[in-house]
């Protein structure tokens, strides 16, 4: 995760679909616009909106237009057979002039500034960082996008990001392909300059195998930048119960060992602002005033997880048999 946090937006807003195409196999690429027209929260690259779907869900999905447009947003969205129903929800009913609301804009992966910025996109993971490229190419900035897929009729704007300006940065990898055109994460990290800025986005795995030729190229871990679609799945058959001190109630909620903080604190009457369930926005985090917090989210840093300080009930659990809680 970024070691920046920015947030915009207040209470949500409305937009409508004024355009939606397939982007690639299980991609739908959506235009949204204000009802009147008018011009929308600003954004920065590497932004996402908060969306909420028809079916009661809220959904996390990157910005992937220039952040200088003012009238639209555009959104890459995969349809995942085995989600958690939000990707199919969006399929299913997103249609033109399907009418929505927005959270947001907020952005946890940040551009900073570089010599040279490294973007590297696996999948649909390419959205955010398509927005980057556009911001990057209008500060004539140094850069490079490598985009891998399984195949390009997997690519999702593949063509668009061929066609665009800065279309001789971007680099294709897909597994199908000629041995020549893979991507080698050792290669490229290897003929880097110092002070380059990496930004990936795509699958837990793939990041995991960029992040991990990174570190063994030298690069240091502050100049790392990974955005998550989705949390870590949580280890249940390891985990035991645990008590929740409400430290300005008084109140002791129980939680039990195949349930979330959020969970047991819902079904005791208390209601916590969440977003997207998976310990990555950070909508639902809380103050801890005493326990060891066992941290499952990918939206604090080591730093802030190794200080105790804060939590998020949505995924996170418990070392200590009590945590105290300010709320």
């Amino acid at each position: 995760m970024s070691d920046e946090h920015a947030t915009a937006g207040g209470d949500g807003f409305d937009v409508v679909v004024t355009r939606r195409e397939a982007a690639a196999e299980g991609v739908i690429n959506l235009e949204l616009q204000a009802p009147d027209g008018g011009e929308l929260p600003l954004f920065t690259a590497g932004a996402h909106v908060d969306v909420h779907l028809p079916n009661g869900t809220v959904r996390q999905y990157s910005l992937c237009n220039p952040p200088h447009e003012r009238t639209r947003y555009e959104l890459g969205i995969l349809l995942e057979p085995d989600g958690r129903g939000g990707s199919r929800c969006a399929h299913e009913h997103l249609t033109v002039g399907a009418r929505l609301r927005l959270g947001g804009p907020r952005n946890q992966f940040p551009l900073a500034e570089a010599p040279h910025t490294v973007l590297v996109a696996g999948g649909i993971g390419v959205t955010p960082l398509m927005s980057m490229a556009a911001e990057l190419h209008a500060r004539r900035a140094s850069f490079e996008l490598h985009y891998c897929a399984r195949t390009p009729a997997r690519a999702a704007f593949l063509e668009r990001l061929r066609c665009a300006p800065f279309g001789a940065r971007v680099h294709s990898h897909f597994d199908d392909g000629l041995p020549a055109q893979r991507f080698d994460p050792a290669r490229l990290f290897a003929g880097v300059g110092d002070g380059a800025r990496l930004y990936v986005c795509g699958p837990a795995g793939f990041m995991g195998f960029v992040t991990g030729a990174a570190a063994e190229a030298g690069w240091p871990e502050a100049r790392v930048h990974l955005e998550h679609f989705a949390g870590a799945a949580a280890p249940a058959a390891e985990d035991g119960g645990f008590d929740v001190e409400l430290a300005r109630s008084g109140r002791v909620i129980h939680v039990g060992p195949e349930e979330t903080v959020v969970e047991a604190l819902t079904a005791g009457g208390v209601e916590v602002p969440l977003s997207c369930e998976q310990g990555i926005c950070g909508t639902c985090a809380m103050r801890v005033l005493d326990g060891e917090p066992d941290h499952r989210d990918m939206h604090f840093s080591d730093e802030e997880r190794a200080s105790g300080g804060w939590f998020t009930p949505c995924c996170s659990r418990a070392h200590s048999p009590r945590l105290v809680l300010d709320f």
